[in-house]
């Protein structure tokens, strides 16, 4: 059998791969061992007669889903594992969002229930602007106080 290791070399540098991955068709071996430069090498790839096997990969399937499954069930990011204060990990702006739009909702639902008149909802509404209150909860008391009935 001949010595092929030139062609071997040559088949892995050109196709970019490891050498182990160059196979030789064996009803060409005469030939094979004839190509001498780069170009012939190249021409016997072509015509099939050096085979170059295709890269394996590693699939990260598995570990996609597993990572996916921790995301889910909230590990790493439980007190422990937090760096930074509360204002890095969720913004004053998004805070204030929740808040105002919760505690808009709310009000707009006792108006159109009939539970508050107009006037007690402009002002309820007025001061959640002006940011007076810290929580729906907040909110309920202050309402409460004005004499309307919410739970």
């Amino acid at each position: 059998m001949p010595e092929l290791a030139l062609q071997r070399r040559l088949a892995a540098q050109i196709k970019k791969v490891g050498e182990n991955n160059v196979k030789f068709n064996p009803e060409y071996l005469d030939e094979i061992a004839e190509a001498l430069t780069r170009k012939d090498v190249k021409k016997l790839i072509k015509d099939g007669k050096i085979i170059i096997e295709e890269r394996k990969g590693i699939s990260n399937g598995r570990l996609k889903e597993r990572k996916e499954k921790k995301r889910k069930r909230g590990e790493r990011r439980k007190e422990g594992s937090r760096k930074g204060k509360a204002g890095a990990r969720r913004g004053k702006k998004e805070q204030w969002i929740s808040k105002i739009r919760k505690i808009r909702k709310y009000l707009k639902w006792l108006r159109d229930n009939n539970i508050i008149d107009k006037k007690a909802y402009r002002l309820a509404y007025k001061r959640a602007k002006g940011n007076a209150f810290k929580s729906l909860n907040d909110v309920k008391t202050f309402l409460n106080q004005l004499g309307y009935k919410v739970e």
